[in-house]
C-alpha cells in the first residue's frame, strides 16, 4: 500500500511548479524595458544598469541559503515574496506617480532588492525538491526549474489579454504590478505545501515522473504554438492556466489509488504500477546512492575556489548561460533597433524555448538513468554553448527570420545551462554546502550582466544618432564579440569535460552496480 503521504509528496511538487512559474520576474524585463527607458528619461547605459541591478541581487543569494538552514521554509518563502513586493511594488508606485520620487539610485536599489527576492524562492524550491524526492532529486529539481523559463511567457500573456494595457505606459506599469503582487499571491497559496513531507526514502517514483514529464512537455509545446500563432489572447491565457493546473492530476490520481487500496486491505498491492509507482530499495542502497549523487566529495567554499574545475566551470557558465541571459535582457532594444515590431512575441518565444531548455536535462536524466547510461554535465554545457555561439553570428543576418531563430536557439541553450548548473555544482562539489557553493558559482551572472551589458550599451551609444539607435550597426560588433566569447566558453567547457571524464565514468559504474 502506498505511503499515506505519497499524494502530499506529489502535491509539494505541484506547489514548486507554480512557484517557479511566477518566480522568473526578471525575465519579462525586455517586454517593458523600452517603455521604462522613456518613462524614466534614462539613457541606454542606465537601462542596462537596471538589468544588471536585478542580477546583482544574486550576489546576496547566500543569505537565503543560510536562512533556509535556521528558519522554517514557509517563512523563507514569505520573506522572498515580501522583498519582491517592495522591490517591484515601489517601482510601480513611482511610475504611477503615487510616490513623488524619480531618483535613479532608488530605482536601482529597488531592482537589486527585487532580484534578490528570486533567490529566496529558488532556495526553498531546491531544498523541498531535494528533501521530498531524495533518489530522484535531479529530475525533480530540473523539472520544477524548467517552469521558471516559462515566467516571461505567463506574464506577457496576462498583460496582452487585457485591452486596457494597450498603451506602452500602461504595459510597463502592469508588468511591475504583476511582478510585485503575483509571487506574493502564489507564495501564500503554496505555503502549506512546501514542508518536508514524511515519505519513504527507499522508494523511487519513476512512473509518476513519466506522467509529470508528459504534462510538462505538452505545456511547453502549447507555449511555443501560442507564441507563434495568432490566437485570441484570452484563449491563450485560459489555455496556459489549464496547463498549469494539469499537474494536479498526479496527486489526485495517487490519492484515488490510495483510497482504492484502503478497500483492499489484506490483499497484496503492487506499487510498481500507476501514478504512485515506485521502486523500493534497502536502506543501505539508498544511502549509497544518495552519497554518490551528492558528488565526489563534500567541500566548502575555500577549497572549492582552489580547484581548477571550479574556475573552468565558472567561466564556461559566464561565457555561456550568463551571456545568453544578457542577450535576453537586451532583446527589447535589439528588436527595436532592427525594426521588428513584435517584441512581445519574441519575449514569449524566448521564454518558451528557455522552458524547453530547462526541461531537457530532466528528460535526459529520466531516459538515460532507466537505460543505465549517463551524459556528464560538462558535456551538456558543451552541447549548449556551441549552437549558442553560432546563433550570435547568425544574428549578423538582417532578416527577422534570423532574429527569431537565434532567439529560440539562445533561449533553449541558456535554459539548459541554467538547469544543468544546479546538478553540476552538486556533483562536482557535494550537496552538503550546496546553498553557499552554488551562490558563489552564480555570482558570475551579475558580473557578466554588468560587463557584457555595458559592452552592448557602449556600441549602441557609439552608433546612436541622438538617444536612439536604429539599424544593424547598433549591435553588429556586440554580436561578433559575444559569439567569440561564447566560442571561448565552449572550449572551457570541453576542457572541464576532459578533466572530469574519469570521475563521471567511475560514477556511472557505481550507479550501475547499485541498480
Amino acid at each position: 500500500m502506498p505511503s499515506p503521504s505519497t499524494a502530499l509528496q506529489w502535491l509539494s511538487l505541484v506547489g514548486l511548479i507554480w512557484l517557479q512559474s511566477i518566480n522568473g520576474t526578471n525575465s519579462n524585463f525586455p517586454a517593458y524595458s523600452s517603455q521604462l527607458k522613456y518613462l524614466l528619461s534614462i539613457s541606454q547605459l542606465q537601462l542596462n544598469n537596471l538589468a544588471f541591478a536585478s542580477d546583482a541581487g544574486k550576489l546576496f543569494g547566500f543569505v537565503s541559503g543560510i536562512a533556509a538552514v535556521y528558519l522554517p521554509l514557509w517563512f523563507v518563502l514569505l520573506i522572498g515574496a515580501s522583498l519582491g513586493l517592495i522591490g517591484y511594488g515601489v517601482q510601480y508606485l513611482i511610475l504611477a506617480k503615487l510616490i513623488p520620487c524619480s531618483s535613479y539610485a532608488l530605482i536601482f536599489s529597488l531592482s537589486v532588492l527585487a532580484g534578490n527576492s528570486i533567490c529566496w524562492i529558488n532556495t526553498v524550491c531546491y531544498v523541498v525538491a531535494i528533501k521530498n524526492f531524495a533518489l530522484d532529486r535531479q529530475i525533480a529539481v530540473g523539472l520544477t526549474t524548467s517552469y521558471s523559463g516559462l515566467s516571461a511567457k505567463i506574464y506577457t500573456v496576462i498583460v496582452d489579454s487585457f485591452p486596457f494595457f494597450s498603451s506602452p505606459t500602461k504595459r510597463a506599469k502592469a508588468y511591475l504590478f504583476l511582478n510585485s503582487a503575483l509571487p506574493l499571491l502564489v507564495c501564500a497559496i503554496t505555503t502549506p505545501l512546501v514542508g518536508d513531507i514524511n515519505v519513504d526514502k527507499s522508494r523511487k517514483t519513476r512512473s509518476g515522473f513519466m506522467f509529470m514529464l508528459i504534462i510538462t512537455m505538452a505545456t511547453g509545446v502549447y507555449a511555443v504554438i501560442s507564441s507563434l500563432l495568432s490566437m485570441p489572447k484570452l484563449v491563450s491565457l485560459t489555455g496556459m492556466g489549464l496547463f498549469l493546473l494539469a499537474p494536479l492530476l498526479i496527486p489526485a490520481g495517487v490519492k484515488l489509488r490510495e483510497m482504492a487500496d484502503e478497500k483492499k486491505r489484506g490483499m497484496v498491492v503492487h506499487d510498481e504500477e500507476g501514478f504512485g509507482g515506485s521502486e523500493r530499495r534497502s536502506e543501505m542502497e539508498v544511502m549509497k546512492e544518495v552519497c554518490e549523487i551528492g558528488g565526489r566529495e563534500e567541500i566548502g567554499v575555500k577549497l572549492m575556489v582552489r580547484r581548477v574545475e571550479f574556475w573552468l566551470y565558472f567561466f564556461a557558465y559566464l561565457c555561456g548561460g550568463t551571456l545568453g541571459l544578457v542577450f535576453l535582457n537586451n532583446l527589447g532594444q535589439i528588436a527595436e533597433s532592427r525594426g521588428c515590431p513584435a517584441t512581445s512575441t519574441l519575449v514569449s518565444l524566448s521564454s518558451s524555448f528557455c522552458f524547453f531548455g530547462r526541461l531537457l536535462p530532466s528528460l535526459i536524466d529520466y531516459y538515460f538513468s532507466r537505460n543505465k547510461y549517463m551524459i556528464s554535465r560538462p558535456a551538456s554545457i558543451v552541447a549548449s554553448t556551441v549552437p549558442m555561439a553560432g546563433a550570435f553570428f547568425f544574428l549578423l543576418n538582417k532578416s527577422n527570420f534570423s532574429l527569431y531563430i537565434s532567439t529560440a536557439v539562445i533561449g533553449i541553450s541558456t535554459g539548459t545551462i541554467t538547469s544543468v548548473a544546479v546538478s553540476t555544482t552538486t556533483e562536482l562539489f557535494g550537496a552538503k554546502n550546496f546553498s553557499v557553493n552554488h551562490n558563489i558559482v552564480v555570482a558570475n551572472i551579475p558580473i557578466g550582466s554588468f560587463v557584457f551589458g555595458y559592452l552592448a550599451a557602449f556600441f549602441y551609444h557609439k552608433e546612436a544618432n541622438g538617444e536612439k539607435c536604429m539599424g544593424m550597426e547598433c549591435y553588429k560588433n556586440t554580436f561578433i564579440i559575444w559569439g567569440c566569447l561564447c566560442s571561448f566558453g565552449s572550449l572551457l567547457a570541453l576542457i572541464l569535460y576532459i578533466r572530469t571524464k574519469k570521475f563521471y565514468s567511475h560514477r556511472l559504474i557505481n550507479m550501475n552496480q547499485q541498480s
